[in-house]
């Protein structure tokens, strides 16, 4: 959604000035931010999870966010946040801000001076939007591995996040650990058609709330997802509590009726933890509530 946002504000506009705010954004050394200044924004595309402002004279500013980083539009001149504040590009049409939560600063910018430099921070992950089944099923089965790791695997399918994975999965009724070359063709099939479905029906969403606005509450827990951000919730579909397998950062939601026949999935914390106390099935875990 920011691509097509930004393609409104800025594309065809001078860039005035880049303000750096962070000495950690900037992650390369030439060209320098400044050869930035008075050219023209020439394109705005995505790549992977990546977005490339390209400008005049192939020059190119290329963007990961990671999880918490954020773009804010604002009038002309507008002051960097000095809480979450990275940095500020002043545009003739406005301010594009650029914002991160908390204390661990990962979002980055590369300033990158050819197209051929620009291809190096290109994962090669598949578009599934524009993919066949055939492409789509040759990618997932490259390697044997779980869904779960398959489909936000950067250099597998490109631009899938945590969040989505789960909503995928959730609508495609598999398993996160299911292994990939396991997949018959009916469920890949099925996969297949949840990927495209879920990923347009939450950009058809995002494009309702935002209209003709700036998205200022992107999170990836979002109201109305099935299983993603709501362990203990009722699912929508069967009513069965949602689980969760916690990873060192985040989690994987899903519903053990709709997706594993009511098999609870080993969490990597607590299932250790509990060792035999670990409950197998969902009805177990519900006894045991």
């Amino acid at each position: 959604m920011y691509i097509e946002c930004l393609e409104r504000r800025i594309l065809g506009a001078t860039v005035e000035r880049a303000r750096l705010q962070s000495p950690f954004l900037l992650r390369s050394v030439t060209p320098p931010i400044a050869d930035a200044h008075g050219r023209t924004v020439a394109s705005i595309e995505r790549m992977g999870k990546r977005i490339v402002i390209g400008l005049q004279g192939d020059l190119y500013l290329v963007f990961h966010l990671m999880i918490a980083g954020r773009f804010r539009w604002r009038e002309t001149g507008a002051v960097v946040p000095k809480k979450l504040g990275l940095a500020a590009f002043d545009f003739s049409t406005g301010t594009l801000l650029l914002t991160e939560a908390g204390t661990k600063k990962q979002a980055s910018l590369h300033v990158v001076g050819s197209r051929a430099g620009l291809e190096e921070h290109d994962r090669g992950g598949l578009e599934v939007m524009e993919a066949s089944l055939r492409a789509f099923a040759d990618a997932l089965r490259a390697q044997n591995r779980t869904l779960k790791r398959a489909m936000t695997a950067p250099r597998t399918l490109s631009g899938i996040g945590n969040a989505y994975s789960d909503e995928i999965l959730h609508a495609a009724r598999l398993s996160p650990l299911q292994l990939t070359r396991n997949l018959h063709e009916t469920e890949m099939r099925r996969l297949f058609d949840a990927t495209q479905t879920t990923l347009n029906l939450w950009l058809e969403k995002t494009r309702e709330e935002v209209g003709d606005g700036f998205p200022e509450k992107v999170t990836a827990f979002r109201e109305g997802m099935a299983v993603h951000g709501r362990y203990g919730q009722p699912c929508p579909v069967c009513g069965s509590p949602i689980q969760r397998i916690v990873y060192v950062r985040n989690e994987t939601n899903y519903c053990a009726t709709c997706q594993t026949d009511g098999r609870l999935l080993a969490d990597r914390a607590f299932s250790r933890l509990l060792k035999k106390d670990w409950p197998k099935t969902l009805e177990a875990w519900m006894d045991g509530d």
